[in-house]
């Protein structure tokens, strides 16, 4: 018996992955795998079985969970497709139901209409300065376009391709059923439906009417974007699949580039409010003063209230970044204090702190630790100024 392979690693996702998440993977996954895509790979057939049946799975909570807690084990008792069972096909139109009739990858034999082709998906990587001001990037991807030496026919220039012979151009087989009492009705699988099988395939794109080509534009990144949001460009994926539209004239799918925010050294994110801490001395934080912090629009200068205390947070207005529907609108940046006690004193400083201490009235006292960590402090003082 083959091997049974982790679901998680099939789809390339972490065992913590959202709902999202691990639809996105599968999106991704049965693209890269799909037989359409992969004329004549038997090895493209299994993965795309593998990735919906990964799916299927991880994508129902109570079947996860089952998985998580006892394997493929926890599985057999489980309601579900026998995946073992199924042809190509059946999977296909598993695979356009969960996308909604062909939800933009082509296929979708039922379909009536136009055949839409297949969603791309690719990614970029911004910074948070370019969340603050928006920007245009250049996305560069590869689809798989009309081959223009068959013009999607996929028949060696000067042939054309001919009537199946399995299906006598039907596109369909029968079966015999259960003795013989009913029959099924299936996909051809010689020519996939199409009628038509090619006796001499294209040399430029062996068969498949379709050819790899690069392409590159410009998609201008809104401000305030986050990290895993996606900007759908229209009509930049792939033409519908060979079978349904040979010429490819049929509505085009979209591309997807899903936005990679880079960390950055000073600041953490926080929805729209940046987080920093400032490193203060212990006389400024008694007596309160002003210092200047880097916030990403250059250096400010914030005031220190006197007697702050390590941990304690001071609120830069608006210094954040843009609210993506309301660019005007923009968060705060958030400040917590570090109160940085010397290692070393001069003769001078430890006299004077001695005697500090001794009119303080703390010389030996024990001084208790914060009450609340200082992310803690961040969080609660976000969520208070949204209420």
């Amino acid at each position: 018996m083959p091997a049974e392979r982790d679901y998680y690693e099939v789809l390339s996702v972490e065992r913590t992955a959202s709902g999202d998440e691990i639809k996105r993977a599968y999106r991704r996954m049965a693209m890269k795998w799909h037989p359409d895509r992969n004329p004549g790979d038997a090895k493209a057939e299994v993965e795309f079985k593998v990735c919906a049946e990964a799916y299927e799975v991880l994508s129902d909570p109570q079947r996860r969970t089952l998985y998580d807690q006892y394997g493929h084990a926890g599985l057999r008792q489980a309601p579900g497709h026998d995946f073992s069972r199924m042809r190509p096909d059946d999977i296909f139109s598993i695979f356009n139901d969960i996308f909604g009739g062909g939800g933009g990858f082509g296929g979708g034999r039922q379909r009536r209409g136009p055949v839409r082709g297949y969603d791309l998906e690719t990614s970029v990587e911004i910074t948070l300065e370019d969340v603050l001001r928006g920007k245009e990037v250049e996305v560069n991807f590869t689809r798989r376009d009309v081959c223009g030496a068959c013009e999607g026919s996929g028949a060696k220039k000067g042939t054309k391709p001919i009537q199946c012979p399995t299906c006598g151009g039907s596109g369909q087989v029968a079966q015999a059923g259960l003795g013989g009492m009913f029959r099924m009705v299936t996909t051809c699988p010689n020519c996939r439906g199409r009628g038509t099988v090619i006796s001499e395939a294209c040399p430029e794109c062996r068969g498949a009417g379709r050819v790899p080509r690069k392409r590159s534009l410009s998609v201008r990144i809104p401000k305030g974007i986050a990290e895993g949001q996606v900007i759908r460009v229209a009509g930049e994926g792939e033409p519908p699949p060979q079978e349904a539209d040979a010429a490819g004239k049929g509505p085009r799918g979209d591309l997807h580039v899903v936005i990679a925010v880079r960390d950055h050294e000073s600041f953490e994110r926080v929805e729209d409010d940046l987080v920093c801490t400032r490193d203060i001395s212990f006389p400024l934080a008694a007596l309160g003063g002003r210092v200047r912090v880097e916030t990403l629009e250059g250096p400010q200068d914030v005031d220190i209230p006197k007697g702050s205390r390590d941990g304690d947070i001071v609120t830069l207005e608006s210094a954040g970044l843009p609210h993506l529907r309301k660019p005007e609108r923009r968060g705060d940046l958030r400040i917590g204090l570090r109160v940085v006690v010397p290692r070393r004193l001069s003769a001078d400083q430890r006299r004077l702190l001695e005697e500090f201490a001794k009119l303080d009235g703390t010389d030996g006292e024990e001084i208790r630790p914060p009450e609340k960590s200082f992310f803690k402090k961040i969080k609660d003082s976000i969520a208070g100024s949204e209420t």
